[in-house]
């Protein structure tokens, strides 16, 4: 397999591959940190946020770009609204926009297509986002970590600042990191 990757921003038209894409890499990419009620109740908090496909600090990764086998082997991108994670359909959401001056930019969304894991996806997604987010004059990030995104985050020199728990509508507890950075 090629490791060579290249995105664009996404749009409206990749919704179902992305929703395919996501669903995919929370019930396999999840499982060794998350049991079966915990990966169920994951879909409450995460998802497609359409802001950010609006916003277009969205991108779809591509692996085979300009060929007939052209493959949506990851998504990410980076928020500039106070919305930390979760799809449109999440609870809590704000729309407000950031400050780039006082406020910090959010790394949104990250998914990689299970049978594309461990061949960089991720590190291209921070690539991507981070330097867009300081193109638009961002210098402190922040996200919302999954167990199974620590590792990489940290890579990219992400603290925890704070550990929290999702709760279900069924009472179901999903764990979830806040995680800053400052350029």
């Amino acid at each position: 397999m090629s490791k060579k990757f290249t995105h664009r921003i996404a749009t409206m038209d990749d919704e179902p591959a992305i929703r395919d894409l996501m669903q995919r890499a929370i019930y396999e990419l999840q499982k060794d940190f998350l049991d079966e009620k915990q990966l169920a109740a994951a879909h409450e908090h995460m998802g497609l946020d359409y802001t950010l496909i609006k916003d277009g600090t969205y991108f779809v990764i591509l692996h085979g770009e300009g060929t007939d086998d052209e493959t949506i082997v990851g998504c990410g991108g980076w928020g500039k609204r106070a919305t930390l994670y979760g799809g449109s359909h999440s609870s809590g959401r704000s729309d407000a926009l950031l400050d780039p001056k006082t406020d910090r930019a959010r790394i949104r969304a990250m998914y990689c297509h299970p049978d594309w894991a461990r061949n960089g996806i991720g590190s291209y997604i921070m690539d991507t986002a981070e330097q867009a987010a300081k193109d638009a004059g961002f210098t402190k990030m922040m996200l919302g970590s999954t167990l199974a995104g620590r590792p990489l985050y940290e890579h990219y020199g992400y603290k925890v600042v704070k550990e929290e728990v999702d709760v279900s509508e069924n009472g179901v507890e999903v764990p979830v990191l806040t995680m800053e950075k400052d350029f």
